[in-house]
């Protein structure tokens, strides 16, 4: 079978800077997907449309019938860390790895089958925060020894780099980001292993349970850096709601008192990865997505 990267796939590794190994590793995809699946002794159906922005999944099968979902990321996606995440996780709140053996040659993980089209989204809004909430009490667990994951400090540094750099329309936002970043690294929070990148997509229908999360970009820190990101989730539609500001920092401080965090550092961490997207968005030529980011933070 011919492996096509999906186009979104393609378009979203275009905006990166690391384009020359991008570029590489989407011309070896099709060999390394053909060997992941033999490595595997799975057979393919079908690569899932419109799929990811970060990896390409294929969905196959065993002898038996049994699904799987094959799932391969380039190189600086760090699938070793999602791995090391997974693993920990057991299937607890989360997909399940089904080959533990992570495979340096391809980088691919071999997944238990979801749902892809089924995802919290799918739900009406408070029931959806609610089964989120109860999704990330079972994620936040204390990390393996020797994990050689990510603090949310070593990450936010590489981002608040770029945010130093911001152009004149987002100057003001990104020094408010800055220094909230500033005053919460300041003070050592907890040590927890967090998703990275939460948000009601990245929680799909299962067969042994209800909801499990996928594609996570583990790092470890506090609780707050994790639910930020669900804080802004449907932006569009809360930027069409009539409750605007008022209507942002109420489900946000819902959030925080249903999961036990700090609204002050909530806040702060929403709005220094709010800012942050919007930048990475500007630098993008998304600007549709930058401006709609940067107004959901002027709010906060």
């Amino acid at each position: 079978m011919a492996f096509e990267p999906p186009q979104r796939l393609v378009r979203a590794l275009g905006e990166l800077p690391e384009t020359a190994l991008d570029a590489d590793w989407l011309g070896r995809l099709p060999g390394l997907a053909e060997a992941a699946l033999t490595r595997r002794g799975v057979r393919v159906q079908r690569v899932q449309a419109p799929g990811g922005r970060s990896s390409m999944v294929v969905l196959v099968r065993y002898d038996d019938g049994t699904p799987a979902a094959l799932k391969l990321a380039p190189p600086q996606a760090r699938p070793d860390r999602e791995l090391t995440a997974l693993a920990h996780w057991g299937g607890f709140g989360a997909v399940r790895v089904l080959d533990t053996r992570y495979r340096e040659e391809d980088g691919a993980l071999l997944l238990e089958r979801l749902h892809p089209e089924v995802s919290l989204r799918s739900l009406p809004e408070t029931k959806a925060l609610l089964e989120a909430c109860g999704t990330l009490r079972r994620l936040w667990v204390a990390p393996p020894s020797d994990h050689g994951l990510e603090t949310v400090a070593e990450r936010t540094e590489q981002q608040a780099a770029a945010l130093r750099a911001a152009p004149a329309e987002a100057r003001p936002l990104a020094d408010a980001a800055l220094a909230a970043r500033e005053e919460l690294t300041a003070v050592p929070g907890e040590e927890l292993v967090l998703h990275g990148n939460f948000r009601q997509g990245k929680v799909l229908a299962g067969e042994r349970a209800p909801w499990l999360a996928v594609g996570p970009d583990p790092l470890v820190g506090e609780r707050a850096y994790d639910l930020a990101r669900l804080v802004r989730d449907r932006l569009e539609d809360q930027v069409a709601t009539s409750a605007g500001a008022a209507g942002a920092r109420r489900r946000m401080n819902r959030l925080a008192d249903a999961l036990e965090v700090d609204r002050d550092r909530l806040r702060g961490w929403t709005l220094f990865r709010a800012v942050e997207s919007g930048n990475r968005a500007l630098a993008a030529g998304r600007r549709r997505d930058a401006e709609l980011l940067l107004e959901f933070a002027a709010w906060l």
